[in-house]
């Protein structure tokens, strides 16, 4: 019995086909090739259209069942994993009426600082668990103020997996998890808060159905079966965000335990069994994938928006024609601290764990007859070590206190010089394993459909590949201060 497993990126959509009895990816594809657009038409604005989303995911899907290894009949049960807090607005045709609103779109911090002084601070906090911000609720609250009369076509809001399991099988669903990343759940009262609804003045119209995240989203078309070779009928049978799928993927779902993840944006991840919040809403807590009423398990996510987007960055402008490996060896032959040269990764929108200011990236210390590429390319892995450092220890000093770190061994944990970097700034073991996004969503689809009997039994297979441990803590937290400094005077501006 196989499994489908979609992960909606902003770089690409990959997905992975899982055998169910050995837990095994057998097949996997993504599409586009190269990264996707980000569309910015203004600073801190960023759009992706969800019809290029939807037509890579058909590649991708076409592309694995191209490659031989399995009968695309054979698969039984699809999962989505997608990229958090973005808009997408349909009308009654299910048609997207506009370009995503994606995660580091910015336009709407102040539109979500308004909204937490009127509904109050404490009020946000202990009940939603987070400020508004610019989660999926305020950037709506922007289309209805900008756009008014394409605000009044739409029929059901949505984020970004919705459209592509809507696309799939016609229906349009939610769950609790999806609600709170988009800061609309209430999480005293379990219910749609009605806060944000009255004063945003939304209809509870524009929300889907909630259903349980493991649990049928819908089946997939007769029309969409013949398109994709696959059965009609399949069901849709698990939706989460990309870090709570990463979690997932992890194994990653009891009280205490945590995740990091350092693609185009950097994550930790931890599992709580409290409703916890931040005062000053710099790290953020959603309901996990397992959440319910009964047994609360809280999601606390810090996310850095400047992570392999500076990585990618700083390949293109000091390294174009090298591959990220022959970087990596070169940074590598650098002295750890890159020889005074420091980088602030913030240039990806605005930074909540930094109260959502806007910073924008920032080099410091350069010696024009010392540094190299090779400085700046081990300067931005350890500034992005540094940020994660920043940001755990505000995790830290709202009870989270990781003994160990799972994460898969991928994008930026692919580099000795971060990897490194990255635990001996944390002062924290990590464990690298062999599991992806899509193969995550797979096996999620398998839980959600009763193939497994129990989350638990659907991650036997996993082992880690790994350890890494701690080496140079002390000369890696002198750094950090050194580095901590330099970002404060940025603040102080």
């Amino acid at each position: 019995m196989l499994l489908l497993g979609i992960d909606v990126g902003t770089s690409s959509i990959k997905v992975s086909i899982v055998d169910a009895t050995t837990q095994q990816c057998i097949a996997a594809a993504q599409f586009p090739e190269t990264e996707a657009p980000i569309i910015a038409p203004h600073t801190g604005w960023a759009e992706q259209s969800p019809d290029s989303w939807w037509q890579y995911a058909q590649q991708a899907i076409l592309a694995a069942n191209a490659s031989g290894r399995y009968n695309p009949k054979d698969i039984a049960a699809i999962g989505i994993a997608y990229q958090m807090h973005g808009l997408v607005a349909v009308n009654k045709q299910q048609q997207a009426l506009r370009n995503s609103i994606i995660w580091c779109d910015s336009r709407a911090v102040e539109i979500g600082n308004a909204a937490m002084d009127a509904i109050g601070e404490q009020v946000c906090l202990t009940r939603l668990l987070n400020s508004p911000g610019n989660f999926t609720a305020s950037k709506l609250a922007w289309v209805k103020a900008n756009e008014p009369e394409l605000y009044r076509q739409i029929d059901k809001i949505m984020l970004p997996g919705d459209y592509i399991a809507m696309k799939l099988t016609g229906a349009v669903t939610t769950s609790i998890s999806a609600l709170s990343e988009g800061v609309f759940w209430d999480f005293e009262a379990d219910t749609l808060s009605e806060d944000v609804m009255k004063y945003y003045g939304f209809s509870q119209e524009l929300i889907p159905e909630i259903k349980p995240l493991f649990s049928t989203h819908g089946a997939v078309t007769a029309d969409m079966a013949s398109a994709l070779s696959l059965k009609q009928g399949i069901p849709v049978s698990y939706k989460a965000g990309d870090q709570p799928n990463n979690a997932l993927s992890l194994n990653v779902l009891q009280p205490g335990e945590v995740a990091a993840t350092a693609g185009t944006s950097g994550v930790i991840y931890g599992v709580s069994d409290a409703l916890t919040y931040d005062p000053q809403s710099r790290v953020n807590s959603f309901a996990h994938v397992n959440y319910t009423p009964d047994a609360k398990r809280v999601g606390v996510l810090l996310c850095i928006n400047g992570t392999g987007i500076l990585n990618k960055w700083t390949k293109n402008i000091a390294g174009a024609g090298k591959s990220y490996a022959a970087l990596n060896e070169a940074a590598a032959a650098v002295p750890v601290g890159s020889e005074g040269l420091f980088v602030l990764p913030f240039g990806n929108g605005a930074e909540r764990m930094l109260c959502n200011q806007l910073t924008g990236a920032h080099i410091q210390g350069i010696d024009l007859n010392k540094h190299t590429e090779a400085h700046l390319y081990r300067a931005g892995q350890e500034g992005i070590a540094f940020a994660f450092r920043y940001g755990l220890d505000i995790m830290r000093e709202n009870g989270m206190q990781p003994s160990v770190i799972r994460a898969g061994k991928a994008n930026m944990f692919l580099s000795d010089v971060f990897t490194q970097a990255f635990v001996n700034a944390t002062n924290t073991p990590v464990e690298l394993y062999n599991c992806d996004g899509s193969v995550g969503a797979a096996l999620g689809a398998g839980i959600g459909a009763g193939i497994f009997a129990s989350e638990k039994e659907a991650f036997t297979q996993l082992k880690p590949l790994q350890l890494v441990t701690p080496t140079k803590a002390g000369e890696y937290d002198a750094l950090y201060h050194q580095w901590k400094h330099y970002l404060q005077q940025t603040l102080i501006k």
